[in-house]
């Protein structure tokens, strides 16, 4: 199966799928960490959406779509523009992956804010229920493809990030447990998701 991962330099999900022998590529503009460079399209992942794939997964980004930034979008109860325009830019590129050409799709993205206006998500999913002792909520929005089923849960953990930057008084929420500042590791993929979107999507097809 030709599997293309949009949005992902990790290779995390590539290399997984490619454990099950399919042909899968990341695609970033950034060089890929994972390893393996010739899995990797260093290209805009909206090019790669004229090719045909079996299966899409994206990771658009969700800087200016997730409801955690939705402190910023509002400054005294007025929209700022400049961001809202930057909202509507990630939500067109976003929906590009969703309305693509493709039997199986599977998008992940944060809780977007209800002002963005995006289709309903299909499921959420939480790393505690791949082996992960951390909460870190993330939503999917599926065509053509299952909901994942938890493959090890975990009873103890603590969040990942900080889930809300500051309260309705303007003071920042005390956090409890792990924040992960760096953007990037944030936004990786856990392996114990990526392992079971391989094995349950993959091997579901093959």
């Amino acid at each position: 199966m030709k599997v293309l991962v949009a949005c992902e330099e990790s290779q995390r999900v590539c290399i997984e799928f490619r454990r099950l022998g399919h042909e899968a590529y990341s695609c970033d503009i950034e060089p890929c960490s994972g390893g393996h460079p010739e899995w990797h399209l260093q290209v805009d992942a909206l090019e790669m959406l004229k090719i045909h794939w079996d299966m899409i997964i994206a990771h658009p980004p969700c800087t200016y779509l997730s409801k955690a930034g939705a402190v910023r979008m509002r400054v005294k109860g007025e929209i700022v523009q400049e961001r809202y325009q930057k909202m509507l830019e990630a939500k067109a590129f976003f929906m590009k992956f969703y309305n693509a050409d493709c039997p199986r799709i599977a998008i992940e993205n944060p809780t977007p804010m209800k002002i963005v206006g995006l289709p309903p998500y299909n499921q959420v999913i939480q790393p505690y229920d791949f082996g992960h002792p951390y909460s870190k909520r993330t939503c999917l929005w599926l065509k053509g493809l299952p909901p994942l089923f938890a493959t090890e849960i975990i009873q103890d953990y603590e969040p990942y990030v900080n889930g809300g930057c500051k309260d309705a008084h303007g003071n920042y929420r005390r956090f409890q447990g792990r924040k992960e500042r760096d953007k990037k590791t944030r936004s990786k993929t856990f392996l114990g998701i990526a392992k079971a979107m391989a094995e349950q999507w993959g091997r579901k097809v093959i």
